[in-house]
């Protein structure tokens, strides 16, 4: 195999390769994930997008439910992120601005969290004092909510493009797959912490106090305390990353002051390059997309099967979901090392494998029992699936590529989005029972492993290893 069409930077790649001497940035370059799990556990998943739809928008009038506002800002989050992604990272390769990027992303990410504190559980409209007047908005805590949630996912998931591209800066290509897997670990285990901290700190109980620290929930004021408290977390562990890993230099043959429309252009011309002369790299990212959209599915919809299918009481399904991811964070970590001995194709079809024999199991299965031990293997597989893809990836750019390279990642991942949760939905309606949408989540990860087993491995390319 012949090395990409597409050229990197001019950069030598031990510009771009960490040195395997240095624990340091590879622990803070985990960290980073580590903190951005507060997002998704407790302001996505678990705590405040629950509180802003079920208690802040209860009383919502009009034609369409909270739920409904809820999953139409975070679609337009989500388109955000498809039309930006390729451009953030072509942008923050050829610039040099790679730290400074994510940065920026992380900051707003943050931000955005401080600023959920003020969505209160009220009718009332805000009233902003300037120091000099005061007055009122006819604007709500919920609309609030949802900008700031749509705007935070759009944050968080752009900032994982200048992230994933540091991964070859902070390993080389026979510790590639140690590193992904202990960082996405760390997301997983720190998650976890953040989940039980905040239930037994915050939310637990009756009454007018909660937790342990027997906050009010007045307003919601022991929910928004957890914001505030997933918003320093972010905070505090994203800041050594930023304190041990250098910036990278630019690309000298890029223009000095490219506008939007070149950079857009730029990536419109490598991906024609791609499809024309190197289909196995269009072939990975379509075949990553969809069976992540599938991993997707199984955290999106393993809990309503649980209660709905296998008698998991509602009181059990965060003690699942916790164990669920213990062991994607023991399976990312563990996964690693054989990333890096057999290569992440290896890992992902053999995932992918486990993961839809798991899942025909769990179609004709019964009971809870059942439901833990073959749903614990499904969600075993997630984590070194993810963390495969990106070594996979990295293995394929050429270096200099990567962040754009991760954009179109991201890109494509939004794209084919909808097909877990259209088949899922078609099925149970076909069949007239939500077991059946098991149906819908195998074959989409059957049809990504398909793809993926179309695709060459990664070779040398002075960037990854044979396999």
């Amino acid at each position: 195999m012949t090395a990409s069409p597409l050229q990197g930077h001019g950069r030598r790649n031990d510009e771009l390769v960490g040195t395997a001497n240095k624990p340091r940035q590879v622990i803070s370059w985990g960290l980073w994930d580590a903190g951005n799990s507060s997002f998704h556990a407790l302001i996505v998943t678990f705590v405040f997008a629950v509180y802003l739809v079920n208690t802040v928008g209860e009383n919502i009038t009009g034609p369409f439910a909270a739920s409904t506002w809820l999953a139409w800002s975070m679609a337009v989050g989500g388109i955000i992120i498809a039309v930006l992604a390729p451009v953030t990272g072509q942008r923050s390769d050829a610039t040099g601005r790679r730290k400074r990027t994510l940065a920026f992303l992380t900051i707003g990410t943050v931000v955005c969290m401080f600023g959920m504190f003020f969505v209160r559980n009220s009718d009332a409209p805000f009233t902003v004092n300037l120091g000099f007047t005061e007055f009122q908005v006819e604007f709500y805590y919920f609309w609030l909510g949802l900008i700031l949630l749509a705007l935070a996912a759009a944050f968080s998931e752009l900032a994982n493009v200048p992230y994933y591209a540091m991964l070859r800066q902070v390993s080389r290509p026979e510790s590639i797959g140690r590193i992904s897997g202990f960082a996405w670990s760390l997301g997983y285990f720190g998650g976890i912490f953040l989940l039980l901290f905040s239930f037994f700190g915050f939310i637990s109980g009756d009454g007018e106090t909660r937790g342990f620290f027997g906050l009010s929930t007045d307003e919601g004021f022991n929910v928004r305390m957890v914001v505030i408290m997933a918003a320093v977390w972010f905070a505090v562990l994203a800041v050594p990353l930023f304190l041990t890993i250098p910036e990278l230099p630019p690309d000298p043959r890029a223009p000095k002051r490219a506008s939007i429309k070149q950079s857009y252009a730029k990536v419109f011309r490598d991906v024609k390059t791609l499809y024309r002369e190197d289909r196995r790299t269009v072939l990975f990212l379509l075949a990553q997309g969809v069976f992540r959209d599938g991993l997707s599915g199984v955290f999106a919809f393993g809990a309503i099967l649980a209660v709905t299918v296998y008698g998991i009481t509602e009181s059990d399904v965060l003690l699942f979901g916790a164990a669920a991811n213990i062991v994607a964070g023991i399976g990312a970590v563990s996964a690693g090392f054989f990333d890096d001995k057999f290569g992440p194709k290896a890992v992902i079809a053999t995932g992918l494998t486990a993961m839809i024999a798991a899942g025909v199991v769990l179609l004709f299965a019964e009971g809870p029992m059942m439901f833990w031990i073959f749903g614990l293997v499904l969600t075993f597989w997630v984590g070194p699936i993810q963390s495969a893809s990106r070594t996979f990836l990295v293995r394929l750019t050429p270096p200099g590529l990567e962040g754009q390279m991760f954009g179109l990642y991201l890109m494509v991942g939004r794209a084919v989005s909808f097909l877990t949760p259209a088949l899922f939905g078609l099925f149970v309606w076909l069949f007239a029972g939500d077991r059946y949408g098991i149906l819908g989540i195998i074959l989409v990860l059957a049809a990504g492993l398909a793809l993926l087993l179309a695709v060459k491995k990664p070779d040398q390319l002075g960037v990854g290893v044979a396999r």
